[in-house]
């Protein structure tokens, strides 16, 4: 018989099911290990929690046991070269969280021993810390009862009560509520129950209900369409911004290389010379420019999507004789390019130039 809300028997069985079925992650301690003493690290959470903003288990995986070889502790990380963790991270895209990473863990070691605090408002008094990092980090390094909402778990809640406020305006609705369910003992494991079950159970398209521990009190499997959750509202067309990338060639087979400016989008990041990124059709985006007189040749554009706009770039190529440039950059070898702290939009753009520029040898 239908529950009309979820009750403690249902977190019972979600309990239940995450000591079967939960997922092998290497930041997690699972409930084996943790009936055998071991406890979660917090630095690995927070880490593993910071990489997973808008980035895939999968994707993030390679990254954590990088960064743990390169930066054990998070003193080893607070120490490190800020180009060093830019470079690490490329690839795993949304930078601003890269610098973050580095100004939170000089906070951590420099002004709390190398501790971090153990309560969400002590959390998010550090960089790059908001709702969702804290409350994650909170219950699952420190067993607090707290309501970490990602994508997966705004899925869970909003089926679980057929939730019809279109997302984002539901949020503060799903906390709560997420928050009422979270029993006080377990409540970290309770966290990555619920992440779990929405990757693998209440997944976005054809999830499987008939083996989901939430069946017997889901509104949305009786009342709608669980696929229809959660409520999204309409989204507005990305507005298209242009510009340039010259990528110049020398004949070491080098690339011109600079840096962007520490503070903006891609702040601190590698970058090919180019144009500012305008959202006028008329902006420049032609020959006339390149950032140093060179033979200058068009090579096709390349496009990528940022969160708020798409970028469209037209590429240009020059192979030049010998180095020249301008005075902030340098010439990097072909084979060497993989190790820079270039963002996928330059990468692309370099590709475009030299198709060989990132194959494996």
């Amino acid at each position: 018989m239908m529950r009309e809300t979820p009750q403690a028997m249902d977190v019972a069985l979600l309990l239940d099911w995450y000591d079967r079925h939960h997922r092998d992650l290497p930041w997690r301690v699972s409930p084996p290990m943790a009936q055998k003493g071991a406890a979660a690290d917090p630095y690995h959470v927070w880490l593993s929690e910071v990489m997973l903003q808008q980035t895939t288990v999968r994707a993030v995986k390679a990254y954590f046991e990088k960064f743990l070889s390169l930066w054990p502790t998070i003193e080893d990380l607070a120490a490190a070269e800020t180009e060093d963790v830019m470079k690490a991270w490329a690839g795993l895209g949304y930078y601003a969280r890269a610098r973050n990473l580095k100004k939170c863990a000089e906070v951590v070691a420099r002004e709390h021993g190398g501790r971090f605090p153990e309560s969400e408002e002590g959390l998010k008094l550090l960089p790059g810390i908001g709702d969702y990092t804290a409350a994650a980090v909170a219950a699952i390094a420190f067993n607090r009862r707290s309501a970490a909402l990602d994508g997966n778990v705004e899925r869970v809640i909003s089926r679980l009560y057929a939730i019809e406020t279109p997302l984002p305006a539901a949020k503060p609705e799903m906390r709560a509520l997420a928050l009422g369910l979270t029993p006080a003992d377990r409540p970290g494991d309770f966290a990555q129950a619920m992440m779990d079950l929405g990757a693998t159970i209440c997944t976005p398209r054809r999830p499987a209900c008939s083996l989901c521990p939430f069946r017997g009190s889901c509104r949305a499997l009786v009342t709608a369409d669980p696929e229809t959750f959660p409520r999204k509202a309409a989204k507005k067309p990305k507005p298209l911004r242009l510009g340039a990338a010259f990528v110049a060639i020398d004949s070491s087979e080098a690339v011109y290389l600079q840096k962007r400016p520490d503070k903006g989008l891609l702040g601190g990041m590698t970058e090919v010379p180019g144009t500012d990124w305008s959202a006028r059709r008329d902006g420049d985006t032609s020959i006339e420019a390149q950032p140093f007189a060179a033979p200058w040749e068009p090579c096709g554009t390349v496009s990528h999507v940022f969160t708020h706009f798409e970028l469209r770039l037209s590429v240009y190529r020059a192979s030049v004789g010998h180095a020249r440039g301008a005075a902030n950059g340098w010439w990097e070898p072909i084979g060497s390019l993989k190790e820079q702290a270039l963002p996928t939009v330059m990468k692309k753009a370099i590709a475009k130039a030299i198709p060989q520029a990132f194959k494996a040898k």
